[in-house]
């Protein structure tokens, strides 16, 4: 024979009185039992406020950087307790540069009677007026002046034109 709790869970009028019982819970829930809510306004606090009962006036020098022990042990030494495996390996510095660019714009020419072509040229923000032969830059040199454009030359005969109102861009060698 079962024993006697066995017998009570497996029968049908007990899991019929739970199932009941529970439906019973769910419905007084929902209609709240016939109470009410408390209610709730803002009042003004009776009690006097919390005082701090830790000394915190000398809470900002704790953190401050100049009590602290400086580092006894460089960290890029030989250690034990460091590794120079992620340290990325020296690379050599590069050659210095030997050129440079400059920005260039030609804004047209003038002659007056019989004197030489002058060029109006924008070098970066400040203009120069220069004759037709004349050094512009280091080594550039102006070789024609023309209504469209301006051919500058230098000592190994490279020649660059630059075409009227149009920004270019040259090499020049530093001195």
């Amino acid at each position: 024979m079962k024993p006697l709790l066995a017998q009570i869970l497996n029968s049908r009028w007990f899991s019929i009185s739970v199932h009941i019982g529970l439906w019973l819970l769910v419905y007084l829930s929902a209609t709240s039992l016939g109470g009410k809510t408390a209610e709730v306004r803002e009042t003004d606090s009776f009690s006097t406020p919390a005082q701090s009962v830790a000394p915190v006036a000398k809470l900002d020098h704790l953190f401050s950087p100049g009590i602290w022990p400086k580092a006894i042990v460089e960290t890029n030494s030989l250690n034990p307790f460091f590794t120079r495996h992620f340290i990325p390996p020296q690379t050599p510095t590069p050659p210095a540069p030997t050129t440079r660019k400059i920005e260039l714009t030609y804004q047209g020419f003038y002659q007056s009677g019989d004197s030489l072509k002058q060029a109006i040229i924008k070098l970066g923000d400040s203009f120069m007026v220069t004759p037709v032969g004349a050094k512009v830059v280091t080594n550039w040199f102006v070789a024609e002046a023309t209504l469209q454009s301006l051919t500058l030359t230098n000592l190994t005969a490279q020649t660059n034109v630059l075409t009227l109102n149009a920004k270019k861009e040259i090499e020049v060698p530093i001195q």
